[in-house]
């Protein structure tokens, strides 16, 4: 993996200057890959555009290079790994939490893009945001005031990043391609689980709620564990043939 295999995902970001003040940080650590969730965002021109212009300085072409997206889902189908930002913890939160210079240790050796999402000033990631993570992330805190500005939190893990990647260079990295395998994306992977789900509901394993939670959690676990398209197929067709013996 190298910095341009990371990106930046905002999800419903509320100040315009937040987002000029993220386009600045991740200029300084070589990364340009940006992603925003938000309506009001995707106008040019007008104060908003401006706004954001202004504070991103010398930055403003990562701006204008921004995709946009209307949902989180969308924003992550090309993505081979997510780590969901958040310092809140809930039963359908996370049960595992990395700060920043072990979560870019984590994927420092992975293969494929990954993203990093960060959620609203206000209310940061909602749990339907943080269930499309694979991962979750938090920054160390003082517990009087645990919560940072949005480019504040975007600047240290661009800062562990840029640390922990800037040595593997894109030449290394073509290098390693014919060696390495090429794990599915996350759109792969939701098609993969959803059939792979089909199938024990047909066979009767579905019969109390929680099939929604599970495929959460295979989803998490193969994103994770990098499988290949072929290596998820070859699950899937264990999990048919396993119904087919029982008789469904």
């Amino acid at each position: 993996m190298v910095l341009n295999d990371l990106v930046i995902v905002l999800c419903r970001p509320s100040e315009p200057g937040n987002v000029g003040a993220v386009c600045r940080t991740m200029k300084n650590m070589g990364l340009s890959r940006l992603r925003v969730i938000a309506a009001d965002m995707r106008q040019t021109g007008g104060i908003i555009d401006e706004t954001i212009r202004a504070r991103a300085v010398h930055a403003a072409e990562i701006w204008k290079n921004a995709a946009h997206f209307s949902t989180l889902a969308e924003a992550l189908a090309d993505c081979g790994m997510a780590v969901g930002v958040t310092r809140r913890r809930g039963r359908r939160r996370k049960s595992v939490t990395l700060p920043p210079r072990e979560a870019a240790e984590f994927l420092r050796g992975k293969n494929g893009s990954a993203a990093l999402v960060f959620g609203s000033e206000r209310t940061g990631l909602d749990d339907g945001e943080l269930a499309l993570c694979n991962i979750a992330s938090h920054i160390p805190a003082g517990a009087a005031f645990p919560s940072l500005n949005l480019s504040h939190a975007v600047q240290i893990y661009a800062y562990e990043f840029f640390l922990a990647l800037q040595s593997d260079t894109p030449d290394k990295k073509q290098n390693m391609v014919a060696s390495q395998w090429h794990p599915m994306n996350r759109g792969e992977v939701v098609r993969r689980v959803k059939k792979i789900s089909d199938t024990l509901a047909k066979m009767g394993f579905y019969k109390h709620p929680g099939r929604e939670e599970q495929e959460v959690f295979l989803c998490d676990l193969m994103l994770r564990a990098g499988l290949t398209l072929e290596e998820g197929r070859y699950l899937g067709s264990i999990i048919a043939k396993s119904g087919r013996l029982a008789g469904n």
